[in-house]
């Protein structure tokens, strides 16, 4: 196999140049935040005294882990738009910068919100970070969750909208320009999923049933599927 030239970078998985394979300061920066975003949701604060507090501080590692996937997931996406695009232009920067600021106001309505729903599932067994006493709770959280991950997929959608737009070195080829307007699609898709979350939330009637409560939540579960379904319609499945 041929080493790739100086002039033509190596390739990636989905047909994309590796346009950022020299990490900047910048992109080092960002890194950074998304470990420091990872480090907020550290089980507990204080070192367990007794076996019994050890237990119960156990008990938050499915709503951290769940937590800690779904700040992976927008961190892998910016790493892989960095990788393909290379761009580093104030445009970029701003809004990766926009990106790294929602991280950060996201860490607690996303571990609020995953503790909630182990303790949802196990009867409190997992205990939640914070009470839900009324609907009123219930709806707040739902509808923070959702604009922050509304806006943080709509971030990711708008970096590939500039990506298409940007002076890309090398030119995208037409097969990176279709591949790059179908994950602009998806995580477009996944925005309109929180939506539909937010509003299926303020539908949710006064004392319903327990399995109502949670549907905003398993909404989520159409993330993948919407996106899978945009790609598709990108011609890039």
């Amino acid at each position: 196999m041929t080493a790739p030239s100086p002039d033509r970078p190596a390739s990636l998985p989905g047909g994309f140049l590796d346009r950022g394979a020299q990490a900047t300061r910048f992109e080092a920066f960002v890194d950074a935040a998304f470990a420091f975003a990872v480090t907020l949701l550290v089980i507990s604060l204080d070192v367990p005294d007794s076996i019994p507090a050890m237990i119960a501080a156990l008990k938050g590692v499915p709503a951290f882990a769940a937590s800690f996937a779904q700040i992976m997931l927008f961190w892998t996406a910016h790493a892989a738009w960095s990788r393909r695009f290379g761009l580093d232009d104030a445009h970029s920067q701003r809004l990766s910068l926009l990106l790294v600021f929602l991280v950060l106001v996201y860490v607690y309505p996303l571990k609020i919100l995953f503790s909630a729903f182990f303790a949802w599932i196990t009867g409190e067994w997992l205990p939640p970070v914070a009470r839900i006493t009324d609907l009123a709770d219930l709806q707040a959280m739902f509808i923070v969750y959702g604009i922050a991950f509304g806006t943080l997929s709509l971030c990711l959608a708008a970096l590939y909208r500039h990506s298409l737009r940007a002076a890309v070195s090398p030119p995208l080829a037409d097969g990176e320009a279709r591949e790059a307007r179908a994950e602009m699609l998806a995580w477009t898709y996944g925005a309109v999923v929180a939506v539909v979350s937010i509003v299926a939330c303020l539908f949710v009637p006064e004392n319903p049933p327990r399995w109502i409560t949670g549907v905003p939540g398993l909404l989520y579960l159409l993330v993948r599927p919407a996106m899978r379904l945009a790609r598709r319609q990108a011609g890039a499945a």
